[in-house]
């Protein structure tokens, strides 16, 4: 049974930084060749793609998190990671981790795409 697990969120300021980390279980990480993601949902608003890796590709960013976000993982830990700088208050909201395993799906910022999912983790950005 596939799961992933999220950590790393927290409360900072305006400017700091957070590491988001996703824990991989129930399936062989690092010969999956797996499509992985971050997404985010605000209050009020819809789940949306943050970030999209994929082994030898370059990863994916949505426009509002580039330059200050990275996304990458280490196989021998089977874990995603987000690293997340530069921080601002539109950036609170609900973190996801997100896997699409073969046979894949679609767009890789579509929710509809990813297979597994997981329980979210809180990140709070005050002003």
């Amino acid at each position: 049974q596939v799961q992933l697990v999220e950590s790393g969120g927290g409360s900072v300021q305006a400017g700091g930084s957070l590491r988001l980390s996703c824990v991989a279980s129930g399936y062989t990480y690092s010969n999956s060749n797996h499509r992985m993601a971050w997404f985010r949902q605000a209050p009020g608003k819809e789940r949306e793609a943050v970030a999209y890796l994929r082994t030898f590709s370059a990863p994916l960013y949505t426009e509002s998190v580039k330059g200050r976000f990275t996304i990458s993982q280490d196989n021998a830990k089977n874990t995603l990671y987000l690293q997340m700088n530069s921080l601002t208050p539109e950036d609170t909201a609900v973190y996801y981790c997100a896997a699409d395993l073969p046979p894949y799906g679609g767009s890789w910022y579509s929710r509809d795409t990813y297979d597994y999912w997981g329980q979210g983790t809180q990140v709070t950005v005050s002003s």
